[in-house]
């Protein structure tokens, strides 16, 4: 090799490690950037205690109780006054529709400790005739907009928690409302904080971790939080039945998520109603309703934020190792932590879920506790995620 040719090979081993460095040098700018981008972003939303308790200092935060001939209402009435921490910040209004006389009387026995509203159009709806053994929707509906209405327009309140008449709330459900109440103000991608997981069964949550929350795009109802800023979109439309699977439709939920509990802080008792007790004895009889108290206002729940949400917990969905239900079942898994479970057809999760003792249901393509197609769960104390492919496009109508 004479001197030409050993210069010419020097200067392309320089000239490429020149292109190392430079693309290093890229790299590393840009994970700088995202980092700095990551912190300034933590910083401007801040501690969300400390936000919450500064700034929502003389909120008030009205419990609407939903009721109409169940005298039981008094078990639901109970409960929340008992763990209720201050009157004035949590007033009750109790929304009464159906002009039951005997429940009437059970709710004026609580004197001033609770308000009563009545709802005055008690005419009969019309309805078509296919669905008339369905008239109980429509009226529920009617109800719920009524009382809505007045909560919002009548009373002026800012914000509004709903609860139904056979639910049971935990000690610390005031404490979970008022902890969540800062990020649902603050960040415009979620519309609702609810108490409730659909899959909380005892067996299917880690009782040792009371204080989780995850973001879904279902929407959980049974003991939740909105604002008036949404009800100002959803009133001038509100449907004349089956508000809730409305509610969930693309069309209403525009891609925004609420907030969901690991462990409930609510549960029903009530195995009658209009839904004829539907997955009652199957399954709402099994959600465990959380005992321990946790400070949410004391906590940092910034984790919740999409941005934050979005990287943080998707990536560790997404490097969890993935095994199969058997491995699951039979506990042939050698390492610690996460799990992940892969499901590519309505036919395979609905087969799975089952398997595992979840629900199996879609509503408007979403399954139930979902967040961006993962449900997420306890099996035998080890997270689990039940989650379709990386390359994910999105919820599927048809599968509903």
């Amino acid at each position: 090799m004479n001197k030409s040719e050993t210069n010419g090979n020097v200067d392309k081993q320089i000239m490429l490690l020149e292109q190392g460095i430079s693309e290093q040098f890229k790299i590393n700018n840009d994970m700088i950037h995202d980092a700095r981008r990551f912190l300034e972003r933590k910083k401007s939303i801040g501690d969300s205690s400390k936000y919450g308790q500064k700034e929502f200092q003389d909120f008030k935060l009205p419990i609407l109780v939903f009721a109409c001939n169940r005298v039981s209402v008094s078990k639901c009435l109970d409960k929340l006054i008992q763990y209720r921490p201050d009157p004035d910040k949590f007033p009750i209004i109790v929304s009464q529709d159906c002009n039951h006389e005997e429940t009437t009387n059970t709710i004026k026995k609580y004197g001033s400790q609770v308000s009563l509203i009545q709802q005055p159009d008690q005419s009969d709806i019309q309805v078509p005739p296919k669905e008339k053994k369905f008239k109980g929707y429509f009226k529920i509906a009617r109800h719920y907009g009524w009382a809505l209405n007045q909560m919002f327009f009548n009373f002026n309140f800012s914000t509004v928690i709903i609860v139904e008449d056979d639910l049971e709330v935990a000690p610390d459900f005031f404490e979970y409302f008022l902890g969540t109440y800062p990020i649902l103000i603050r960040d415009q991608s979620l519309w609702c904080i609810s108490a409730w997981n659909d899959n909380g069964k005892e067996d299917l949550v880690n009782l040792d971790r009371p204080e989780l929350l995850y973001r879904t795009d279902f929407f959980p109802g049974l003991g939740w939080m909105l604002t008036k800023s949404l009800w100002l979109e959803l009133y001038t439309k509100w449907p004349r039945a089956y508000w809730d699977d409305w509610i969930r439709d693309p069309l209403q939920r525009k891609g925004r998520a609420c907030v969901r509990p690991e462990i409930s802080r609510t549960r029903t008792f009530g195995k009658t109603g209009v839904s004829n007790g539907m997955f009652f004895e199957k399954h709402l009889k099994y959600i465990k309703l959380n005992e321990k108290f946790v400070p949410f206002t004391k906590m940092n729940l910034t984790y919740l934020v999409k941005d934050i949400y979005d990287t943080e917990f998707v990536k560790g969905v997404y490097q969890s190792v993935i095994v199969s239900y058997q491995e699951l079942k039979d506990g042939r898994i050698a390492h610690e932590g996460p799990v992940r479970i892969v499901y590519r057809t309505k036919e395979e999760y609905k087969l799975i879920t089952k398997k595992l003792g979840l629900m199996d249901d879609f509503k408007s393509g979403v399954p139930r506790t979902a967040y961006r197609g993962i449900v997420t769960f306890h099996y035998k104390g080890r997270m689990v995620h039940l989650a379709p492919n990386l390359n994910w496009k999105g919820y599927d109508l048809t599968w509903s």
